[in-house]
């Protein structure tokens, strides 16, 4: 029987496009694992949307002159077509605009305040009396009281990961008009996360998926105290705050956007016509459910939406494992697009296929300390790994049996102990691939797949069936039989990370329709098989970074930033 696996990935702001740091902290990595557990046979769901909400979407929508709906209608359509040139398989890709989501929060809110979780009170909030309006989270910025860290906003410190309030900046200023604010007494809901310490401290602790660094993290916070969270702002764009007395008032972004891993759910069951069928997903305690984030995110996937799970009393599954990435740096810098350190995800793809940067992301993919991105590193491991090594075993394999064997894969006489070792090996290899994208170690699981290209080239390299042809047919026959089934098995294993490649390779195979089981991996390719005349997989980039910064400024000049 297949487990139920919910696979999420963080939903993205989309004020401005993403770029790569965005993509491999939780789309990319969330895709990979999505499309591997289908391939084992699990009954999945892989889930997301655009974040239309929040002070972000409303600070972009006055810069440029429209409304925020405008803005978000316009970044959601061209986000969701380049994460389709991606090839990021959502099978429901949402946004938070969406009437399920809408009355799914306002519903679970409801029930949360209910259960004795939510409060209402009067509070000091910075206010700017030069555009007369109320300054939550990307509205103000100043000093991080925690490290002092320049430019923290009202809701977050990047340098430091701290969750902040508005109120509590040193020197904050409003981010319209630079002026500084006053202080100015408001009405706001709260969640007491006091009441949840207990058993959201008993739910991190006693989840052994959890990554080393994410449940350290998550533990040390809680250990400092929760405080109760503001769930409402005083801005208009956003859900309207479903609570008595709470007119003009609209729901935190996070708070929103957290509970749409459900509402997503929800609405994929709907549009499917199976109205109940998420409940397999988020009411089965045998289900897994799958976070992808990156590391600035995990407050709100280990503290803040496990409280609202636990508060509405539904007996929502928490989340099973929640993995997050450190930071993909630029030339040691962090990405910005106002100063264009970084690049985005249109930009990428404008220079080099999806799967090249697709492999190189997962290859690089920042598990355990950010990485660093610069143009070397990326043409280094495209050449060496995709061309030389993993493109190289495959096109000398598939061109000799076309060449020598008329495309059709010889029949093997015995099996010598070398050859039986080979096949073993590689399926050890399959088996370590699946451990480790299980685990969560994507990084690892690109080098085991890299690794089954290498044993295939030595192999190749030691036997020398070139020059058996002349005076060992036969044996040379059952080495490139061996060959064929090692491209076989790495066409399989490639599927989660470079989809497109792996699904050429399998039609030059000329085996039938798709990619869709894991067990083929290690499932012979028959004697007697036709093959069809292969192609070049990869081709080698220049690896010239002048040249290849050139490349990326004309392709700025042309595309620019999010269609206006």
């Amino acid at each position: 029987m297949s487990d139920k696996v919910l696979v999420t990935s963080a939903w993205p702001y989309i004020n401005v496009t993403p770029h790569l740091g965005n993509l491999v902290g939780s789309v990319l990595s969330a895709d990979v694992t999505a499309r591997y557990y289908r391939l084992k046979g699990d009954d999945v769901l892989f889930v997301s949307g655009s974040d239309e909400h929040g002070t972000p979407i409303e600070v972009e929508a006055l810069r440029q002159g429209i409304t925020p709906k405008e803005l978000t209608e316009k970044n959601h359509a061209y986000i969701s077509k380049l994460f389709s040139q991606w090839n990021i398989s959502y099978d429901n890709y949402t946004f938070t605009e969406s009437l399920v989501h809408k009355e799914f929060v306002q519903k679970t809110l409801l029930e949360i305040q209910k259960n004795g979780y939510i409060f209402e009170q009067e509070t000091q909030m910075l206010y700017c009396e030069h555009d007369k309006r109320f300054l939550p989270d990307r509205f103000v910025e100043g000093k991080c009281p925690h490290c002092n860290a320049e430019k923290a906003r009202g809701d977050q410190c990047d340098l430091c990961g701290k969750l902040l309030e508005p109120i509590a900046l040193v020197d904050p200023y409003c981010i319209l008009c630079k002026n500084k604010p006053i202080i100015k007494s408001t009405k706001h809901w709260y969640i007491d996360l006091s009441k949840l310490a207990d058993p959201l401290s008993q739910y991190i602790k006693d989840n052994q998926q959890l990554p080393t660094n994410v449940k350290n993290f998550s533990l040390n916070w809680i250990k400092e105290g929760l405080k109760s969270r503001a769930i409402t702002r005083d801005v208009n764009w956003g859900i309207p705050a479903p609570f008595k007395g709470a007119e003009g008032k609209t729901i935190y972004v996070w708070i929103d956007a957290v509970l749409g891993y459900i509402s997503a759910t929800i609405e994929q069951a709907q549009n499917t016509k199976q109205p109940d069928k998420w409940k397999e997903f988020w009411l089965n305690n045998q289900a897994k459910t799958l976070y992808f984030v990156g590391k600035d995110n995990i407050p709100f996937h280990t503290i803040i939406l496990p409280a609202l799970l636990l508060a509405s009393g539904q007996n929502y599954n928490l989340p099973w494992n929640v993995s997050a990435t450190e930071f993909l740096q630029f030339r040691g810098q962090k990405a910005s697009k106002s100063q264009r350190v970084g690049i985005w995800i249109d930009e990428a793809l404008e220079m080099f296929p999806a799967d090249y940067w697709r492999f190189f992301l997962i290859a690089t993919r920042p598990e355990s300390k950010d990485t660093n991105f610069t143009w070397n590193n990326f043409s280094d491991k495209i050449n060496a790994d995709l061309n030389d090594t993993y493109g190289n075993f495959i096109h000398r394999t598939l061109s000799f049996i076309t060449s020598k064997f008329d495309g059709i894969i010889p029949t093997p006489t015995k099996l010598d102990q070398d050859d039986q070792t080979i096949l073993d090996t590689i399926k050890e290899k399959v088996q370590q691939t699946a451990k480790e994208i299980e685990a969560g170690y994507l990084q690892s699981a690109t080098t085991t797949l890299i690794n089954i290209s290498r044993i295939g080239n030595q192999y190749l390299n030691t036997k020398e069936p070139w020059n058996l042809m002349k005076t060992d047919k036969e044996k040379a026959a059952t080495i490139f039989y061996i060959a064929a089934q090692i491209v076989k098995t790495i066409t399989v294993v490639s599927t989660p990370f470079i989809p497109q490649t792996a699904q050429q390779l399998w039609q030059t195979l000329q085996l039938p329709k798709t990619i869709n089981k894991w067990s083929e991996a290690t499932t012979p390719l028959e004697a007697g098989h036709k093959i069809a005349k292969p192609t070049p997989l990869f081709h080698k980039i220049e690896n010239d970074e002048t040249k290849l910064d050139e490349q990326l400024s004309k392709i700025r000049l042309k595309i620019g930033t999010l269609p206006k």
